[in-house]
């Protein structure tokens, strides 16, 4: 946990413990070389319950082009088959005009239908939050890797100016006693 205290003091300014749970998490991911990158995909759906996935089809569904259709086909048949049982046959029709049966069944659709969108909407909602999370996550580590790399940039250019001043500073001795060799041969 020391590696861990130090990254959080050193870049992010803050000792570990203070850090939110987020914070933490890279903080110990930097400190262990590990990767934090995740199928979020795979790790959110993992926890679903059957309700829920049952959620997201019939949303799926009924924000579909196939499901307007098939509405738009299921209601002018309805409608034909009563006009056409009042009008030409003169029989009673089972749900005549003005098609209140047909105006409790969709009643009872709308309200079914309604939570059940409702219950994909917040399920996505919450999916979208998790996903934000990792990507807050994975955007911190990777600053805080690129804030390590510079580190250990100038640590290497600063050891190789070292290195320079050195070779210099051997240079300038062997210049001075080339300098002083030749001084002496030409007197």
């Amino acid at each position: 946990m020391k590696k861990s205290d130090d990254i959080a003091q050193r870049f992010l300014g803050q000792p570990y413990d203070t850090l939110d749970e987020h914070s933490q998490r890279v903080a110990r991911h930097i400190a262990g070389r590990k990767h934090i990158a995740k199928n979020t995909a795979l790790a959110f759906d993992e926890k679903t319950s059957f309700g829920q996935r049952a959620a997201d089809k019939v949303a799926k569904f009924g924000g579909s082009w196939t499901f307007i259709i098939l509405f738009a086909v299921v209601l002018v048949v309805w409608v034909g088959i009563n006009s056409f049982l009042l009008a030409s046959l003169g029989k009673e029709a089972f749900d005549p005009y003005p098609y209140i049966l047909l105006n409790l069944f969709l009643s009872m659709l709308a309200a079914i239908q309604a939570p059940i969108m409702l219950m994909s909407q917040n399920r996505q909602a919450e999916k979208d939050r998790y996903n934000a999370e990792h990507d807050y996550e994975v955007n911190l580590k990777a600053e805080l890797e690129i804030m390590l790399l510079h580190e250990k940039i100038d640590l290497l250019r600063e050891g190789q100016w070292c290195d320079l001043l050195k070779i210099q500073k051997q240079q300038l001795e062997l210049l001075s006693h080339l300098a002083g060799q030749h001084g002496a041969s030409v007197a």
